[in-house]
């Protein structure tokens, strides 16, 4: 496997994330992944931005040695760390559904 690739299958399985899942969260057909897989090439500039959205990093992130940054979990309570990891689950279309009614909610204090 390429090293691209290798980075794609690490991170998803730091998400223990199936292809199909990242497919998902990345806007892309499910068969379009699959095939850079089996046939073992390299994703587009395009394709591996879509790819870095669904995994909710940046193309630096992808190409750095080091974690991406983020904000301590301790500071946040239990309530707010159930939230994060149900959001997290959720379908793209979801997340957009969740986030609309958010700002409405908002919009109403």
């Amino acid at each position: 496997m390429n090293e691209v690739l290798t980075r794609i299958q690490t991170l998803m399985d730091e998400r223990n994330w199936t292809l199909y899942k990242l497919a998902q969260e990345a806007n892309i057909p499910y068969s379009s992944l699959s095939s850079l897989f089996q046939k073992n090439n390299q994703p587009t500039i395009a394709t591996l931005e879509k790819i870095c959205q669904g995994l909710h990093i940046s193309i630096a992130e992808f190409f750095s040695d080091r974690p991406p940054y983020r904000e301590p979990t301790d500071t946040y309570s239990e309530e707010e760390k159930a939230l994060i990891r149900d959001y997290r689950k959720l379908s793209r279309k979801n997340k957009t559904f969740l986030s609309d009614f958010t700002k409405l909610l908002l919009s109403q204090e």
